[in-house]
């Protein structure tokens, strides 16, 4: 596990007197984790000390002092779920908020526990709080600026598609591939694929290559000439609908006259053998 160097001294610091920070990315921490690192700590201490800066207020008494995290806030929450009275920090002076966010942010990335979504929307308040490029965010977590620009535009997505990502339903590049699918409705209806039927990268980019080449297609046709189309089955399309829910992929249902003709699209083998099971 990577940290943060340390530098200058350990204290030992009441836990009461600590806080969170405001400006954490990190948003959801897993009560089982929690329970287990608390576990831990009750039989081995804390082995890398929180880092906190202090925050000073005037009292009728005089100056009292308090402390505000900016990384290690599990390690904290566990102490306190674990019930010790001191836990041991580093002190950083630091005042502005544009600080302690890049700290954070540092120290949870190096980590590697934050969700794409919640590293999204901490890169996207460095960008439009406190005026950093993608470059200046990429070199300060010393990545690419690609690699920050392609996590950040998972923002653009569907609120639910964000949440299915950050909870680890949909992976980082699943979601990526979505943002190329134009069409809303086609997009929900991948996404609800994903879910379904645990679709792979390579599943989902394959699907919606051929979602385009049969889009293409269909442009093609719909600008030549076409013959007398007959009345439109609002039955049929029902059946249409059905069918493309229970086997998660597109359907073509034709009828001329009492006879017709079924197409079922799949885009792999495994996927023609998961159809197959669902007929069977």
């Amino acid at each position: 596990m990577e940290n943060l160097p340390i530098q200058g001294p350990v204290f030992l610091i009441e836990v009461d007197r600590i806080s969170p920070n405001p400006q954490q990315p990190r948003r959801d921490f897993n009560e089982e984790e929690l329970k287990e690192l608390a576990a831990s700590i009750r039989e081995f201490g804390i082995l890398q000390p929180i880092i906190v800066t202090k925050i000073e207020r005037e009292t009728e008494l005089g100056t009292a002092v308090d402390y505000q995290l900016i990384a290690g806030e599990r390690r904290w929450r566990a102490s306190k779920m674990a019930g010790m009275e001191r836990i041991p920090a580093i002190i950083k002076n630091v005042s502005l908020d544009r600080d302690r966010l890049e700290l954070a942010i540092l120290e949870n990335v190096q980590r590697a526990n934050l969700s794409p979504i919640e590293a999204a929307r901490a890169y996207a308040k460095l960008q439009d709080e406190f005026k950093l490029t993608q470059r200046e965010i990429a070199a300060r977590l010393g990545k690419s600026r690609e690699s920050v620009a392609n996590t950040m535009r998972l923002l653009s997505l569907p609120t639910q598609v964000q949440e299915a990502v950050a909870k680890g339903q949909v992976s980082e590049s699943q979601g990526r591939l979505l943002l190329t699918v134009e069409d809303i409705n086609q997009q929900n209806f991948l996404f609800e694929d994903i879910l379904r039927n645990n679709l792979s990268v390579r599943e989902l980019k394959t699907k919606i290559e051929r979602n385009k080449q049969q889009q293409r297609q269909q442009t093609a046709e719909a600008a030549a000439p076409e013959p007398a189309v007959a009345a439109a089955n609002p039955e049929l399309d029902q059946i249409k609908k059905d069918l493309e829910t229970a086997l998660g992929t597109p359907v073509k249902l034709e009828q001329d006259g009492a006879t017709g003709k079924l197409t079922i699209t799949f885009y792999s083998p495994e996927e023609l053998r998961g159809i197959v099971q669902k007929l069977l």
